[in-house]
């Protein structure tokens, strides 16, 4: 076993606090493509750029357009943590991991078992109709509607949208202020699966004032020369191990 592995496990054997803060590559082990390599989606090609799609302004101006992208490339509902998820419900039910802070929007980790979750961007399992705030499940978005999603009450006709933060919206104030106190009390903070280049989420890094900081990412990050130990590698050759 590798000698960074090995000194990942003795960390996590050795904390009673620990707090996971998970980027796109924490999913990708389970099919769901990122965004910036070179097989991501902001790679690919679409009449209008992924980043304008999934904006709110495009969603404003354009629904049906939005709701095509979305679709066909955002729906998680068929698919399976990978053991990176596993792995992590399980350090949660022995009492070590407090908190997961994700990026992601596919709600794996609660599939995978884990509770305490702080879901920076939404996720796809809560919708909501612009107008009356009537909640739809990601069923009706996905695969008993087409089109521009419509609300289900009488009377109502409003756009149905998911709960995820596109550009252009803030972030949850609550979310964010509950991320922050579970961030500044852990005593390890592993982040992984993530390039760190997306404000304001990894500037949550900088109120970790714990004994381990823990970065496993496939390439490297601005982040490296502040960890106590830094991984290369897929979460799945690592958390396998735990």
């Amino acid at each position: 076993m590798d000698s960074k592995i090995k000194n990942f496990i003795k960390i996590v054997e050795g904390s009673n606090n620990i707090v996971f803060f998970g980027g796109a590559g924490v999913s990708t082990e389970s099919g769901i493509p990122d965004f910036r390599s070179k097989d991501g989606l902001y790679n690919q090609k679409y009449d209008y750029p992924p980043e304008t799609i999934l904006s709110h302004s495009f969603f404003v101006s354009n629904p049906e357009e939005f709701f095509k992208f979305y679709r066909d490339k955002m729906n998680s509902l068929n698919v399976k943590p990978n053991i990176t998820h596993i792995k992590l419900a399980e350090l949660e039910q022995m009492g070590k991991l407090k908190a997961i802070i994700t990026q992601n929007i596919d709600g794996l980790h609660q599939k995978a078992g884990s509770k305490n979750v702080f879901e920076l961007h939404g996720s796809i399992m809560r919708n909501y109709c612009v107008e009356c705030n009537r909640v739809h499940t990601p069923e009706y978005v996905f695969n008993e509607t087409s089109g521009i999603p419509r609300c289900q009450r009488k009377r109502c006709d409003g756009i149905v949208k998911p709960d995820v933060v596109l550009y252009e919206e803030m972030l949850d104030e609550d979310v964010i202020s509950k991320a922050v106190d579970a961030i500044s009390n852990c005593d390890t903070l592993i982040v992984a699966g993530t390039s760190l280049t997306v404000y304001p989420a990894s500037g949550l890094i900088n109120y970790f004032r714990g004994n381990n900081l823990v970065l496993i990412n496939k390439s490297e990050t601005s982040f490296d020369s502040r960890a106590d130990l830094v991984i290369n590698e897929s979460l799945g050759e690592v958390f396998k191990n735990l």
